[in-house]
């Protein structure tokens, strides 16, 4: 395992859709253990394969309270409920955090790290929050794309980011 270098904005790669897995082999799980070896160093909470340079539809996320990484391949939404306003930073904009608009309720179909066909229902926490975030990175969408306020990225210190884990944080009560 290995930890790689994050990629940043402006980096087109960020912007560009993923390519779909086609084989699970020794490549692929070596790239998932470096991707959640990386995501572990740089305090995040989640991880798409663009963020480290590689284009595939991949990617990785690890609650606070998880022992082990979610893996995710392919991985799509196939529903979205409700919306609510949460507070997101990303690893690819370090130093910046703003208030976007997710749904409330998140439905993701993927593959596992063992190939099999995965769904994860999430509900008004950040495992909901993560489950779009990194869907979207892999669509080649950031999260400022979603900003309730297109001036609203706020810049903040790195103890701050340290502390909120880098790519979401759990939502604020309103």
């Amino acid at each position: 395992m290995a930890v790689r270098p994050i990629v940043h904005a402006p980096d087109p790669i960020l912007n560009r859709k993923t390519v779909r897995v086609k084989a699970i082999d020794a490549s692929l799980h070596k790239l998932l253990d470096d991707m959640v070896e990386t995501m572990i160093a740089a305090s995040g909470v989640g991880l798409a394969a663009n963020q480290i340079g590689v284009p595939l539809r991949v990617a990785v996320i690890q609650l606070p309270e998880d022992e082990k990484a979610t893996v995710l391949i392919n991985p799509e939404v196939v529903k979205r409920e409700g919306v609510r306003e949460v507070d997101e930073g990303c690893l690819s904009i370090p130093g910046y955090r703003g208030l976007v608009r997710r749904s409330v309720k998140v439905h993701v179909k993927a593959l596992g790290v063992d190939g099999k066909p995965i769904k994860i229902k999430a509900e008004n926490d950040l495992l909901a929050e993560a489950l779009e975030h990194e869907t979207d990175h892999l669509n080649g969408v950031l999260y400022v794309t979603h900003l309730v306020d297109k001036n609203g990225l706020v810049k903040v210190s790195e103890e701050e980011e340290a502390e909120d884990g880098g790519e979401a944080e759990a939502p604020k009560a309103s």
